[in-house]
């Protein structure tokens, strides 16, 4: 379990996701979790009203057993798994970035994986829960549909598949994670 439990270093996490992409490049396939709401209307019947979500859905399976088992693979890895409490390993210049800038209240050594600000429905309720939980939520949402493909997606797949719109869109990600890291979340947190 201490194996399991432990930090993995760069060469192996980095060598095991080669390996994925290979084979699913092998096999014809593309990685992506996005696609699987997609999925996920066209076998709830989606194609009845929608000719987007019309496909030969049960070809996807494959990627919703992913997506499964990233669901279930993080429940086993934060119940079983992590030691408790459930801390993110992050440095002390963050903790007083965070601090200083962006309005929290946070303790180097102690700072929770999920803030609890992100853990209760009331936070919805306020001006910046709403921007950041729902707002931020639907952007996310219609930018990985509008751009054809999630961060992982574009960034893995697309990237590997020497596909140019893959490479603009990944630049486009950073572009918009520095500007929204920068300028705008410490305006909405401030709020």
């Amino acid at each position: 379990m201490e194996f399991l439990s432990q930090t993995w270093p760069w060469y192996v996490s980095g060598t095991m996701v080669a390996l994925v992409l290979f084979f699913l490049l092998w096999f014809g396939k593309e990685f992506g979790t996005s696609a699987n709401l997609r999925v996920i209307v066209a076998a709830l019947g989606g194609g009845k009203f929608a000719d987007f979500f019309d496909f030969p859905w049960k070809t996807q399976i494959w990627n919703l057993t992913f997506g499964l088992g990233a669901v279930i693979g993080g429940y086993v890895t934060m119940t079983f798994i992590a030691p408790e409490p459930h801390f993110a390993d992050i440095s002390q210049a963050t903790v007083d970035t965070l601090n200083a800038d962006y309005g929290f209240n946070l303790t180097y050594g102690e700072v929770p994986i999920l803030p609890e600000f992100f853990q209760s429905w009331e936070s919805v309720l306020t001006l910046k829960g709403f921007i950041i939980i729902v707002v931020g939520g639907i952007l996310v949402g219609f930018g990985a549909r509008y751009a054809g493909g999630c961060t992982s997606g574009m960034a893995i797949s697309g990237i590997a598949n020497m596909q140019l719109p893959s490479l603009v869109a990944v630049i486009g990600f950073f572009i918009g994670g520095l500007v929204m890291v920068n300028y705008i979340l410490p305006f909405i947190t401030n709020l």
